[in-house]
C-alpha cells in the first residue's frame, strides 16, 4: 500500500493512497492528485506498482521533478530513465525547485498472500493440451473463443472479447483483470526499467492495469491484481491457481469483496511476459463449493477449499497461448498506426513549411544575366540530372536550388537542404544516411538520413566542395548505385533522389589540387548553373531594394515610402562583396532606423556604401574636358582608398572590385607609387 501527501505547495495535508493502482498527479482534472499550480503540468508525473517495488514517473513534465531521499536530491530525468524506485519516508518534488509542490511518500506491506495449488509453465504447455484434448466440446469452445478473440484488431476490442471469452469458459469466475506490460505501450514514452535512488538499474517493468471485466456488471475501472500470485507469474513464467488470497479492492462498488481463490495467467511473446490475466472468485459472488468426504457442502462459516480447478488452469494457459498473440498483434497495429498518423503530420507539416518558404522566396531579376539563368533552369527541371550551381557568397544559390525542385514534377515531394560545411565528418555522415540505434555513443534512437526523407524528392548539398574525402567516396557510390546504407546497419535502402549542389569555390581547381573527387565532381556537374553575381546586374538593385523593403515593413509593421533617388544611385554604384544577402540585410536596418511614412535617405546607409557619397565634391577637379575631369576623381578615390587600407594594395583593390594586377596598372597610369 501506498499513501502520498501534500506536504508542500497547492492544498497541504491532501492524500491519496494505492494498494495496486497507478496514482497520477497533475493539473488535468482527471488526475488522482490534481495540483492547480501553474509549475506543474498537465500530466507531470505517476506512480505505479512493478510487481516488485513502487516506481516514481516522470511524464516529460515541462519543470521536471526530483526525488529527495535524507539529504540527496535526485532529479528524475533522462540520465536515469525518467523514472526511479520509491522507499517509505521519500519526498517527490513536482515543478522548479524554488517553488516545487512537495510530496510525502509512505509505503507498507499489505498481506496478500495466497496459498498455491498449481502451476502450468508457459514454456510446457503439453500437459495443458493433453488434458482439453480428451474433452472435445470444451475444446471446441476454446478453438471458438480464440477465433473471436483473434478476429479483433483494435486493442480494446481485443481486451473487451479475451476477459468475456473467460467467463463465458470459466462459469466460476466472476473477475477477470487484464494487466499490461507499460513499456510495450505505443505512446508511453516510459523506459522499461525502473532505478534505485542511486540512479541503478533494476531491470523490472512495469505492469499497469489496464481492464476489468465482471460478470454480471458493465465493465468497471481497472482493479488491483494480487502481487503475490503477480510476482510468480512473472518470475517463473508460469500460470498458477491460488486459493486463500484476499486482497482489498478499492472500486467504491466491490467495497468488502475479498479473493477467494484466483488463475493468474501470463500473456507473452517469446520470452517476454507481455501482461498477467488475473481470473478471480470473490466471496460476494454466488459460486457453488465441492462437498466434503461425507458428501456434505460446508458448513457456514466453514471455508470453502479452492473453487477454481487444474483444468480451468490448463483451459486458461491453452486460451492464453491465443489471446497473447492476439494482443501482441493489436498492440503493434496501434503502434504503426500512430506512427503512420505522426510521419503523415510531419510531412504534411515540412511541405506546407517548404511550399511557404518557395512561395517567399521567388527569383527576382529582369536583368539579361538573370533572364539567361532563367532560361537554362527550365530546360533542366524536368530531369533527373544533377545540378552544380556556382556563384559568390550570398547570390542565393540555395533559392536557385529550390526553383529547380518546385518547379520540376517532384514539387509534391520534399525539397531537403543540408550545409556540408556546417558539421564534422561523422555527424555528417549520419545526417545524411542515417544511422541505427547503439552504432555510435551517443546513438539512442534510429534515425532517417536525409537521403530517406528525400525520397522521389530533391537534396540540396550547399558547400558541397567543403565534404571530407572519405566521406565523398560514399556519395558517390550513393549517386552511382542509387542505395544507401544507414550507420550500423546491414539492410541496404533504396532512394530516388534528385541531387542539387552549391558551391562559392573553382571546383575544377579544388579537383586539380586533390580536394575534390574528379569522379564526384562529374557526377555533381551534369548541368552547371552559374548565378551571377549583384555588381553583375546592377539593374536588379530596385526590384530587389523595393521587395526587401516591403517585406521588411510588413514584418515590423511600419508604413514606408520608399528609396530617395540619391539612396538608390548608393545603392547601385555599391560593389556588394557580400551580394544579396549583403543587400537584404542593409535594407532591413534600413526599415529598422526609418521613421513611420518616411523614406529611405543616405544617412540611413552604412559608411561603406555611404562612403562614395560627395566624391566628385572632396575630389575638386579642374575645369576641364569630361576625360580629365574624371581621371582627377579617378585619381582621388584610388589615393583614399590606398589611405584607408594603410596602403595594403590587396585590400584596396577588393574594396574597390578590381584585381591587384589592375590596381597596379591604374596607379603606374597615373603616375602613383
Amino acid at each position: 500500500m501506498i499513501r502520498v501527501e501534500v506536504k508542500q505547495g497547492d492544498g497541504p495535508g491532501r492524500v491519496v493512497s494505492s494498494n495496486a493502482e497507478p496514482l497520477r498527479f497533475g493539473r488535468g482534472p482527471g488526475n488522482d492528485l490534481v495540483l492547480e499550480t501553474a509549475h506543474v503540468s498537465s500530466d507531470h508525473a505517476r506512480v505505479v506498482w512493478s510487481g516488485e517495488r513502487w516506481i516514481f514517473q516522470d511524464l516529460r513534465s515541462t519543470n521536471g521533478s526530483a526525488l529527495v531521499r535524507g539529504d540527496v536530491r535526485t532529479p528524475v530525468d533522462d540520465s536515469i530513465g525518467r523514472q526511479i524506485t520509491l522507499e517509505d519516508g521519500d519526498h517527490i518534488e513536482l515543478g522548479s525547485q524554488d517553488a516545487a509542490v512537495m510530496l510525502l511518500v509512505g509505503i507498507r506491506e499489505v498481506a496478500d498472500d495466497a496459498r498455491v495449488v498449481a502451476t502450468r509453465s508457459i514454456d510446457d504447455l503439453r500437459p495443458a493440451v493433453a488434458a482439453m484434448e480428451k474433452r472435445p466440446s470444451l475444446l471446441r469452445s476454446v478453438y471458438e473463443a480464440a477465433a473471436s478473440i483473434g478476429a479483433a484488431t483494435e486493442l480494446d476490442e481485443v481486451l473487451r472479447r479475451v476477459g468475456d471469452s473467460v467467463l463465458g469458459l470459466v462459469d466460476k469466475a466472476t473477475h477477470v483483470t487484464i494487466a499490461l506490460r507499460d513499456d510495450d505501450e505505443p505512446d508511453s514514452g516510459v523506459p522499461s526499467t525502473a532505478s534505485t535512488g542511486g540512479g541503478a538499474k533494476s531491470g523490472m517493468p512495469t505492469y499497469v492495469p489496464v481492464l476489468t471485466r465482471v460478470r454480471g456488471l458493465a465493465t468497471i475501472g481497472a482493479i488491483p491484481i494480487t502481487r503475490s500470485v503477480f510476482r510468480k507469474v512473472v518470475q517463473e513464467r508460469a500460470a498458477v491457481l491460488a486459493a486463500d488470497a484476499p486482497a482489498e479492492v478499492g472500486s467504491a462498488s466491490l467495497l468488502g469483496a475479498q479473493i477467494r481463490s484466483t488463475l493468474g495467467i501470463p500473456l507473452w511473446k517469446g520470452e517476454e511476459i507481455l501482461g498477467i490475466l488475473q481470473v478471480d472468485n470473490r466471496s460476494g459472488a454466488q459460486v457453488a463449493t465441492k462437498p466434503d468426504r461425507d458428501g456434505k457442502t460446508p458448513l457456514a462459516g466453514v471455508r470453502p477449499i479452492a473453487v477454481f480447478e487444474t483444468s480451468d488452469l490448463d483451459l486458461l494457459s491453452v486460451l492464453a497461448s491465443s489471446a497473447s498473440l492476439a494482443i501482441a498483434n493489436a498492440r503493434l497495429v496501434l503502434r504503426l498506426r500512430v506512427a503512420e498518423e505522426r510521419l503523415r503530420k510531419e510531412n504534411t507539416y515540412l511541405k506546407g513549411r517548404e511550399e511557404k518558404r518557395a512561395e517567399k522566396r521567388e527569383i527576382i531579376g529582369t536583368s539579361k544575366a538573370m533572364e539567361e539563368m532563367k532560361k537554362k533552369l527550365e530546360k533542366v527541371v524536368n530531369t533527373r540530372v544533377s545540378v552544380l550551381i556556382e556563384g559568390e557568397t550570398g547570390v542565393g544559390k540555395e533559392l536557385v536550388a529550390s526553383a529547380v525542385h518546385y518547379r520540376s514534377n517532384r514539387r509534391d515531394k520534399l525539397f531537403v537542404a543540408t550545409n556540408c560545411a556546417a558539421m564534422p565528418e561523422n555527424l555528417l555522415e549520419s545526417e545524411l544516411f542515417g544511422h541505427k540505434k547503439g552504432s555510435f555513443t551517443g546513438a539512442t534512437d534510429d534515425k532517417r538520413g536525409l537521403f530517406e526523407l528525400a525520397d522521389n524528392g530533391t537534396l540540396f548539398l550547399d558547400e558541397v566542395t567543403e565534404m571530407p574525402l572519405t566521406l565523398q567516396s560514399k556519395l558517390l557510390r550513393v549517386l552511382q548505385e542509387g542505395e544507401i546504407r544507414p550507420i550500423g546497419s546491414t539492410k541496404v535502402i533504396h532512394v530516388n533522389v534528385r541531387i542539387v549542389s552549391a558551391t562559392n569555390r573553382n571546383v575544377e581547381k579544388e579537383v586539380a589540387e586533390r580536394r575534390f573527387r574528379e569522379d564526384l565532381f562529374y557526377r555533381l556537374n551534369g548541368f552547371p548553373v552559374r548565378v551571377p553575381p549583384l555588381r553583375e546586374r546592377r539593374e536588379d538593385i530596385p526590384l530587389l531594394a523595393g521587395f526587401f523593403l516591403d517585406r521588411y515593413a510588413k514584418e515590423i509593421g511600419k508604413a514606408v515610402g520608399g528609396f530617395s533617388q540619391q539612396t538608390m544611385e548608393l545603392l547601385q554604384g555599391y560593389d556588394w562583396p557580400g551580394n544579396v544577402r549583403e543587400l537584404e540585410n542593409e535594407v532591413q536596418r534600413i526599415v529598422i532606423q526609418i521613421d513611420p511614412g518616411g523614406f529611405a535617405t543616405p544617412d540611413l546607409l552604412s559608411p561603406r556604401i555611404r562612403h562614395v557619397d560627395g566624391v566628385v565634391d572632396r575630389a575638386q577637379p579642374a575645369k576641364g574636358t569630361l576625360k580629365e575631369m574624371m581621371d582627377q576623381v579617378e585619381r582621388f578615390v584610388l589615393i583614399e582608398s590606398l589611405r584607408e587600407h594603410g596602403n595594403n594594395k590587396t585590400a584596396a583593390a577588393r574594396t574597390l572590385g578590381i584585381t591587384r594586377e589592375g590596381l597596379h596598372k591604374k596607379l603606374r597610369a597615373f603616375g602613383i607609387t
